[in-house]
């Protein structure tokens, strides 16, 4: 707590030495108004006269806001200052989630996904050892799809079920709902938060996750929006990669494929942006590289990247290769482009031969022809365990945002 926290702080001489607790929030403060808005006790400081402003690192239990409201005449010109503060997030179990929603990859800390990770844990335990959870029981869980899937949906639905909640289902909302008719998806989203707790979707539009969780009153969750992102799947993705390599700090992870219209390799950037001293090696034909957006991201955030057109020198130096097909469906009309861009990328046993052996082969899935067949034998590949952590991601997630911590 920001009382509890700051009145362990001595303040001596011309130097104050912030005891460091995990957040990183800096804030700038004024000792009058420490003392005069804050109940702290007065003895747990000393000033000397010549000091007027310190640093504070704060912990995470409260963020202050402080603000200049007047000047008052006080002795050693030292100024007053409001402060206000305000709860950031708890862990503690029977706590409401932090997220309303789960939209996109940059809503998550490194803090919330340790805990996320540590549900997916948990939610792992009971798959295994309760399958009659009832977690979510009396829960429904709504699924919206306007595009093809296979592991999202069912993987969310399987997740549902296995904590006790029931689903209803559009296998393909685009051709079998009234989005057929012309129904916009602001009312569809309004009719289907009346008959349920919580609603899953894929849209083929970018930005359509945003507008459904605007209108919806029940969390929504993105479970892909067209070229946009797929943030659950970037948290499968990073929660596969740690307990794969066992680290994500100081890693380096080769994006392979469709850089361009791959939803999955841009949210797992914004993830990865989320960790120390890891470098991003991009693999891609020319016709679909990442874009500026993501390049752009990275360097603000201190991201080493790198674009390369040779795939066996980025696997030798890689921690974990990410390969991803080249998305037919993004095309429209250009198949020459598709046909351009396709086979150009295959992990295959000499990909294997150059790789680390603690290196992993990812891979989002569905496969076409990018990684052969005979890959799947080596136990770098993992690809299939990939796909059933995302259970447990699922699983959490659902849990999390129903019920709380």
């Amino acid at each position: 707590m920001a009382s509890s926290s700051c009145s362990t702080c001595m303040m001596n001489k011309s130097s104050f030495a912030p005891r460091v607790i995990n957040c990183k929030k800096e804030l700038m403060f004024s000792y009058s108004s420490l003392v005069d808005k804050l109940p702290v006790h007065r003895n747990s400081f000393s000033l000397s006269a010549d000091f007027s402003k310190s640093r504070l690192l704060l912990s995470h239990e409260k963020s202050v806001k402080w603000k200049q409201t007047q000047q008052l005449p006080l002795r050693n010109s030292i100024q007053c200052w409001a402060v206000e503060t305000q709860s950031t997030p708890s862990f503690t179990i029977g706590k409401k989630f932090q997220l309303d929603d789960v939209i996109e990859a940059q809503q998550f800390d490194r803090d919330i996904l340790n805990a996320i990770f540590e549900v997916a844990r948990e939610m792992e335990k009971i798959e295994k050892n309760s399958p009659g959870s009832q977690i979510l029981k009396g829960y429904l869980m709504a699924t919206l799809f306007y595009e093809p899937s296979t592991r999202t949906r069912l993987s969310f639905e399987s997740a549902m079920k296995r904590l006790g909640g029931e689903v209803l289902t559009t296998e393909n909302a685009r051709e079998f709902s009234s989005a057929a008719k012309g129904e916009t998806l602001e009312d569809t989203i309004r009719t289907v938060e009346g008959y349920s707790d919580i609603i899953v979707m894929r849209h083929f539009e970018s930005g359509a996750a945003r507008r459904a969780a605007t209108t919806a009153v029940i969390p929504v969750i993105n479970a892909g929006d067209g070229p946009g992102q797929h943030p659950t799947q970037a948290l499968l993705d990073v929660y596969t990669i740690e307990r794969e390599i066992g680290k994500l700090d100081g890693i380096k992870v080769g994006l392979v494929g469709d850089l361009a219209n791959g939803r999955t390799v841009r949210s797992l950037a914004y993830l990865l942006a989320k960790y120390q001293d890891v470098k991003i090696y991009f693999v891609s034909p020319g016709v679909v590289k990442m874009k500026d957006d993501i390049k752009d991201y990275l360097t603000s955030q201190g991201v080493e990247w790198e674009e390369s057109a040779d795939l066996m020198e980025v696997a030798s130096k890689c921690d974990v290769v990410y390969q991803t097909r080249i998305q037919r469906e993004r095309f429209g009309e250009r198949t020459d482009l598709y046909e351009e861009a396709r086979g150009k990328y295959i992990v295959d046993q000499n990909v294997l031969q150059v790789m680390e052996k603690h290196a992993v082969v990812l891979h989002p899935l569905p496969r076409l022809d990018e990684i052969t067949v005979d890959v799947d034998a080596d136990p770098r590949a993992a690809y299939f365990r990939q796909a059933k952590n995302g259970l447990y991601i699922r699983m959490a997630l659902l849990k999390l945002l129903l019920v709380g911590w």
